[in-house]
């Protein structure tokens, strides 16, 4: 009721004058029914509606600094705006010292109105004595073990995670570089694809009768396929070491190359007789399939073999002499052309380019390997590749522009910019690239 009211003259909370009668302030709203009196101290409100009682008040609590004589409401304070204290009690840093406000059994910061339900806290604290496992230095790998890219400590295990920090490692085969002597080779994932399928061998060895042959295989894992970098891995590997073989035994290079596809095949095919437990997706899947091309390289014979749809072009050192392609793909846009069909234009530009007629795998209609030999009048540079290098240079004068002057004496560098090349032109598959060159250098002789 009015008359029970108590008559104010200023609001309790924002000092706004007030007349005879006012119910609410018509500044704040504070609702002067609630008063039963002015407190002497001026109280700040808590923002929840919390008021403290003359137990609690601190009087060393900084006060909000009162408003001018503009008449203007005193400002709305957050927590924030006012000198707190620390969970023990001490003042915080601040420019001003301030005294540190007494601890009860149950403070609460009037700022706030938050309650704090402990006790006085001690200045200092035991610390709990440090868990060995997360101190203790892990122990050196032994040495040849794979080591964790980002703790530089710990050992990688089986499924490519460390030991010790748990970091997933990158697969070794997003990126490869490899040079042996005079020959190189680059692989690389490219921008879209999850995994490198593509994978390649490089090797130098000597004729029963001491001169040097230079030899490389790419091969690129169908996509569509079951495990297609195993594939690729396996084939490359097995052709390697066919050919490592046979050449220092007097094999001729092209009965050699034409062997070594034979054994990739077989590498391949195995691959897809392996149990369930060993595929990705067992048990409705495909076989392991991959394309393959080679090149062996002596004194005075090029010699190239193939089967799928990447590919081996010769680039003249003398930039004025003519390049050529030295492959024909196992794909449907060949054999359009060869067909009559289409034009090559036509054929590369039809979505079903790209659908390989040959390959290697348990599943290929029958492997046809292809080989030739060639007896080159000049020097030159043999650039084996799969298709995610020459989607980008197709023709052979398009890929003789790309390849470096010096790539006969710098094939990493090479290899290197031809990979740069594919990525620039979008990265759309795997690219792996490899170069020899020919004629085949003395042994000892390698890249400058």
């Amino acid at each position: 009721m009015m008359s029970q009211m108590p008559q104010l003259s200023a609001c309790p909370s924002c000092e706004e004058p007030l007349e005879s009668g006012d119910r609410f302030c018509g500044a704040c709203g504070y609702d002067l029914s609630a008063v039963t009196a002015r407190p002497d101290d001026n109280p700040t409100i808590a923002m929840n509606g919390w008021t403290p009682s003359a137990a609690d008040a601190d009087p060393s609590w900084p006060v909000a600094p009162e408003p001018g004589s503009s008449g203007r409401p005193a400002p709305v304070h957050l927590p924030t705006d006012l000198q707190g204290t620390d969970s023990g009690g001490g003042a915080l840093p601040s420019a001003v010292p301030q005294q540190p406000a007494p601890v009860t059994g149950s403070p609460v910061s009037p700022a706030s109105g938050v309650r704090f339900d402990r006790g006085p806290e001690p200045e200092e604290y035991p610390l709990q004595a440090p868990d060995p496992r997360a101190t203790a230095e892990p122990p050196t790998p032994a040495a040849g073990t794979r080591v964790c890219v980002a703790c530089r400590a710990g050992r990688v295990d089986d499924d490519g995670y460390c030991e010790n920090c748990g970091h997933a490692q990158p697969r070794e085969r997003d990126h490869m570089e490899q040079e042996a002597g005079p020959v190189a080779a680059v692989s690389d994932r490219g921008l879209r694809h999850h995994r490198n399928e593509d994978a390649f061998a490089l090797g130098t060895t000597v004729l029963p009768d001491g001169s040097p042959v230079l030899l490389s295989v790419v091969c690129d894992g169908v996509s569509s396929a079951t495990r297609p970098d195993d594939a690729s891995l396996a084939a490359s590997r097995a052709a390697s070491e066919s050919l490592l073989a046979a050449l220092p035994a007097g094999t001729h290079p092209q009965q050699a190359l034409h062997d070594a596809i034979i054994a990739a095949s077989h590498a391949v095919n195995a691959l897809a007789e392996e149990p369930a437990t060993a595929r990705e997706h067992a048990p409705h899947q495909n076989a392991p399939a991959c394309t393959f091309v080679g090149a062996v390289v002596t004194a005075g014979l090029l010699v190239v073999g193939w089967v799928g749809d990447s590919r081996a072009y010769w680039v003249p050192v003398d930039r004025a002499a003519p390049p050529a392609r030295l492959t024909e793909d196992d794909s449907w846009a060949a054999q359009m052309v060869a067909a009559g069909l289409m034009n090559e234009a036509e054929a590369y530009a039809d979505e079903r380019a790209h659908a390989i007629t040959g390959w290697l795998g348990a599943d290929a209609y029958e492997l046809e390997p292809h080989t030739a030999s060639f007896k080159p009048d000049r020097p030159g540079v043999v650039v084996v590749c799969s298709d995610g290098l020459w989607n980008y240079a197709e023709a052979a004068e398009e890929m003789a522009e790309v390849v470096p002057l010096d790539a006969a004496v710098r094939p990493l560098h090479a290899a290197q910019v031809l990979v740069g090349h594919a990525l620039d032109g979008g990265g759309h598959d795997n690219v792996t690239v490899a170069l020899l060159p020919f004629p085949a250098p003395p042994q000892g002789a390698g890249s400058a």
